[in-house]
């Protein structure tokens, strides 16, 4: 272990004698606050942030960073305050050294709802400050390099949490060197054994492949050469976890896996890179499809570079990779080549700009989430390192993770279009929303007015921003109806109670809301509409802080379903109600009222609860479509099905769904059809056309 005085040295390269005079203060002062506390290994405790500081200072960090570096731990793990380290070294500091600090003080009911608020905390800092994530990267590298004096349960839980979410926001952030090697030190503790299998094949490997490698080296650098390419080539082994994560995903046995080494070849420009991509395609056949041109649509982490696929010598393949030096160097620092190359270059700002946005994009999914784990559950979803490109109508390049759909464009494009589409153009062809979209297409998204999202559309999008997107607006949407519904409920009790909600004063609301410990009225309105509090309750409770007495509740007023109502009146499965039927309701606790034909078997456990039973009826006004299930018996003949469907389309019906029994040599078989229906009466006059067609010999109404 190198010691601070060797390393301020090696750090003088590029920092100035006062902000070496600051590091040390601050190296003093955690020396100090850590007094006493060893790491596992047994070294002293200071050894880490020591260790810590010396990863950034190899990215050139600023005096800020290094500072807040060697503080990192003194929060946590001692009495020093924020306010003691931002009168000491200044408020950017003590900011960093909070951000970076976990939340160990605070009580959870679970350590996955503690780690997830750890995460939500510290990423949300890095929005504000990008440095947050690179201290907390340069942490964690320095403690997988470490972890052997770990027990080995808490190492795999580690490990595990360093593959799932650390190494890819180093991959996310272009930090190409630190995600491979977070990546292989997780990989070594997660499967040890695995990882050991898989270390000495490659070594094997690579005393077998060295010929060959050489070979190749040769021969490319020969081409270029005869192309007028100047460039410096290289050949490259693939980290371990890589090619594990190919066997796994390929389902390949390590003999099978040719692709160990790859090439990278560095030119001076742009168009240098294709100068080489030709002269190389001239030398080995590429395979086709496995080109991929990220300098012209570079990848969301700023990465640009040519991919290519060669058939080479003794027919293995050959990956290579043509890149200009600052590409390398991006692709090598990422968002740390800000402060270890500082150029004017405009793919590092593009670069900055994009990193921005990712941040940006993080902070609005905190304000759309409703707690830490479902944050986190965005999170992970949004590092998926895989994309797609697609176009937007007007040639904007959009990027998405593998296996988005159009519901995922377009919320990509902006919120208002995601809520209101109801179609997709893709390539000029009409699809549904559901399809997943390829690199290369073209999208065109269909809205309208009064469109609304879907829940059936969380079963499909695999977007963060849509994911988060939806939920929030099926939320507002269900504490909305609710209230409503909530609201319809009270009035039609209090009035049942001889009162109104006009006779309610605030002061009775906010003596309820205090006692129920909740913030607003609209709450407890929304738990009577969602069947979390019984309405004949609360009216008692609100009358009795008016004027203490019993009141005796005369049967209520039935409650009139409009069939508008949305998510807080549900219709159900067990009978499927239609309006004409004679109905009940139930109010069930999350659910609101729940309807059902007065005849259905379900309600019979309800009646030994009579609050939660509601005297209901159907609005005649209704308009809303509703499903039912009809079972015909019809003649084995040709073309009856068509007949059948034929007449439900005439009578103003859309089939839902149709299911026919097998073909089994008798003359007669049964289809059940769901259709959709205004009413009773329309049901009916359905069924009446039916029975006129020959083929069909009974009809029933199908309820459950």
């Amino acid at each position: 272990m190198e010691t601070a005085p060797v390393l301020f040295k090696e750090w003088s390269g590029y920092l100035k004698p006062e902000d070496i005079s600051q590091l040390q203060s601050a190296y003093d002062f955690s020396e100090a606050a850590h007094e006493g506390q060893f790491r596992k290994s047994g070294e002293p405790y200071i050894s880490h942030p020591l260790a810590v500081a010396n990863i950034l200072a190899q990215w050139h960090l600023d005096p800020q960073a290094l500072t807040a570096a060697l503080l990192h731990d003194v929060m946590e793990d001692t009495a020093v305050t924020k306010t003691e380290i931002s009168r000491n070294f200044g408020k950017p500091v003590a900011e960093l050294v909070d951000g970076v600090s976990k939340l160990d003080k605070i009580e959870f009911e679970t350590q996955e709802e503690a780690q997830a608020e750890n995460f939500r905390k510290m990423l949300l800092a890095m929005a504000r400050d990008v440095r947050v994530i690179l201290i907390k990267l340069a942490d964690r590298l320095h403690n997988m390099r470490t972890l052997e004096a770990v027990e080995p349960e808490k190492r795999r839980r580690v490990a595990r949490e360093t593959l799932e979410i650390y190494a890819p926001i180093a991959n996310r952030l272009g930090l190409n060197a630190i995600f491979q090697e977070l990546e292989d030190l997780s990989f070594a503790h997660v499967f040890p054994e695995r990882y050991r299998v898989l270390a000495r094949a490659v070594k094997g490997a690579r005393g077998n492949r060295r010929e060959v490698v050489g070979k190749v080296l040769d021969a490319i650098r020969r081409k270029l050469k005869a192309g007028g390419v100047e460039a410096q080539v290289h050949g490259r082994e693939k980290h371990l976890y890589s090619i594990y994560r190919k066997m796994r995903e390929k389902h390949l046995a390590f003999a099978q896996v040719l692709d160990v080494f790859g090439f990278r070849i560095i030119v001076n420009d742009v168009a240098a890179c294709y100068l080489a991509l030709g002269a190389l395609h001239a030398l080995y056949k590429p395979i086709p499809g496995k080109f991929k041109d990220y300098i012209a649509i570079p990848k969301a982490n700023g990465y640009q570079s040519l991919h290519t696929t060669l058939f080479g010598p003794l027919g293995s393949p050959l990956e290579i990779q043509i890149r200009t030096q600052e590409m390398h160097k991006i692709a090598e620092a990422g968002v740390a080549s800000h402060w270890l190359y500082k150029s004017s270059d405009t793919s590092l700002s593009e670069l900055q700009k994009k990193t921005h946005q990712w941040l940006q994009s993080l902070l609005e999914l905190q304000s759309q989430s409703g707690d830490s784990v479902e944050f986190l559950e965005h999170l992970k979803v949004d590092l998926f390192p895989d994309e797609i490109y697609v176009f937007t109508p007007r040639g904007r390049i959009l990027s998405l993770p593998r296996g988005a759909t159009a519901v995922d464009f377009a919320y990509a494009v902006h919120t208002d279009i995601g809520n209101r589409c109801v179609a997709v153009k893709i390539n000029q062809e009409l699809l549904p929303l559901r399809t997943e979209l390829k690199t290369g297409d073209r999208v065109e998204i269909i809205t309208a007015a009064h469109a609304k999202p879907n829940p059936s559309w969380l079963n499909f999008v695999v977007s963060a921003k849509a994911r988060s997107r939806i939920r929030h607006f099926l939320k507002t949407m269900h504490f909305q109806e609710s209230v409503q519904l909530g609201e319809r409920l009270l009035n039609q009790t209090l009035a049942a109670l001889g009162s109104s909600a006009a006779a309610i004063s605030d002061a009775q609301w906010e003596q309820l809301t205090r006692e129920a410990g909740v913030k607003s009225k609209q709450e407890i309105v929304s738990d009577v509409g969602l069947g979390k509090r019984l309405a004949a309750v609360v009216a008692r409770k609100l009358l009795s802080l008016a004027a203490p007495g019993p009141h005796e509740a005369p049967p209520p007023g039935s409650v009139v379903i409009r069939g508008s109502e949305g998510v807080a009146v549900q219709y159900a499965h067990c009978c499927k109600p239609i309006p004409g039927d004679p109905i009940v309701g139930i109010i069930s606790k999350g659910q609101g009222i729940v309807i059902h034909t007065h005849d259905c078997p379900v309600i019979a456990r309800g009646r030994n609860d009579p609050e939660r039973m509601l005297d209901v009826s159907w609005d005649p006004e209704t308009r809303k479509p509703f499903d039912v299930s009809i079972k015909l018996v019809v003649a084995n003949r040709r073309g009856v099905l068509a007949k059948v469907a034929a007449e439900i389309a005439e009578a103003g019906s859309n089939i839902q769904n149709v299911a026919i029994d097998p073909e089994d040599g008798s003359d007669y078989t049964n289809m059940l059809f769901t259709l959709q229906v205004q009413n009773r009466l329309h049901l009916a006059g359905i069924v009446r056309e039916l029975r006129r067609i020959p083929e069909v010999a009974r009809i029933t109404r199908v309820k459950g």
